[in-house]
């Protein structure tokens, strides 16, 4: 039945398991809606993706980014493969692309032990590891990809740049981020990692950094090395409450911060900008196991719930954010107390059976 709030999303699968984490995030999302009300989810599939590539010379094709640019909001499911690549050699990336075409500038990894989860680290403190890192997605030493110079087969040159623009609104969203997790009883803490004593690219990154804070003064601003912050991510995480840093150490940590909870098969994320926003799971297409029906689906899923709360933000509607809430439960419920296992948890629970766990909890509380 037609819904007077219905909410247009663009779904990508794209390649490997992405079909697969889709379904099953679709299907969840749904039955969230229908338990609540308030509102519905329409989606139109688009091609995208290195298989796409191989068959049309586009990874991204300008009817699915026209697409997406119409959509209230944008599900992705996995894009690449390791043996189809540019002529570069580097490989196909249209999540990349896409960033930069809707200026995603702040790429959300939020970094949470679940009840039932077993992580790698055997301090009991480990269960209260719930942190975000927000990365910033335009620049920073990925700001060359795909105009990088190579001279006569001696020299490769990348560029790392960092623009005031880019950054105050990066630190903006991050003390708004840590102020709306402060709210619920988080510490209100805002952790700049850099590596401000050796390139000046990140002094000046650091220095915009303290800027914004001063203009926050309601939330903690600290600084930390990215060495550093690598070194602390596995010695007390349970520290941290929001971190926030250049591209690729935002690419470099957040996949250590998804290997203390349970791995990438527990990492949602977004990349939100002023107007767009993708949400997508933090792993790749796993070519090794597509198809085979044990792809795990919850970063999908956790993705599609953050999804929720981006568009009850922006449309003022409580039952996106109750919705949201909705299956960060069910999924709790599912690991704690049903004991589901995925297989990239050393468990035997497929794609269908991670979901169907989390559909059974899926009930108005």
């Amino acid at each position: 039945m037609a819904h007077s709030n219905t909410f247009r999303i663009a779904a990508l699968a794209g390649d490997g398991i992405g079909p697969e984490v889709m379904s099953a995030c679709q299907t969840v999302l749904d039955k969230a809606a229908a338990t609540v009300g308030g509102f519905a989810l329409s989606y139109a599939a688009h091609p995208v993706g290195a298989q796409h590539y191989r068959k049309t010379g586009s990874a991204l094709p300008d009817e699915t980014l026209r697409a997406a640019e119409a959509a209230d909001a944008i599900l992705f499911g996995a894009g690449g493969w390791p043996e189809i690549r540019y002529p570069d050699g580097t490989e196909i990336a249209p999540q990349l692309d896409l960033r930069l075409q809707f200026q995603l500038f702040a790429g959300v990894r939020p970094v949470r032990l679940y009840p039932g989860v077993q992580g790698p680290l055997r301090d009991s403190r480990a269960e209260a590891i719930d942190f975000v890192l927000i990365r910033e997605s335009t620049e920073g030493l990925f700001s060359t990809r795909g105009q990088a110079v190579v001279e006569d087969d001696r020299v490769a040159r990348d560029v790392m740049e960092i623009t005031r623009q880019a950054s105050e609104r990066l630190f903006d969203f991050s003390f708004r981020f840590a102020r709306e997790r402060k709210h619920q009883g988080k510490p209100g803490q805002v952790v700049c990692v850099d590596k401000a004593n050796v390139l000046t690219s990140l002094a000046f990154f650091r220095k915009i950094f303290d800027e914004r804070a001063a203009l926050n003064d309601d939330i903690e601003a600290r600084h930390a090395y990215v060495d550093a912050m690598a070194l602390d991510l596995v010695r007390r995480p349970w520290d941290y409450d929001v971190l926030v840093t250049e591209n690729m150490f935002g690419d470099i940590l957040s996949d250590l911060a998804a290997g203390l909870v349970g791995g990438m098969g527990m990492a949602p994320s977004a990349d939100i900008g002023t107007d767009h926003a993708v949400f997508q799971p933090a792993h790749g297409s796993a070519p090794d196991i597509a198809g085979q029906g044990i792809a795990n689906p919850i970063a999908m899923i956790l993705s599609g719930a953050m999804m929720l709360d981006w568009l009850g933000d922006r449309q003022g509607l409580t039952g996106c954010r109750a919705a949201a809430a909705l299956i960060d439960g069910a999924v709790s419920k599912a690991l704690a107390e049903d004991g589901i296992r995925p297989y990239d948890q050393g468990g035997r629970d497929g794609t269908d059976a991670v979901t169907r766990a989390i559909l059974s909890h899926l009930s108005a509380t």
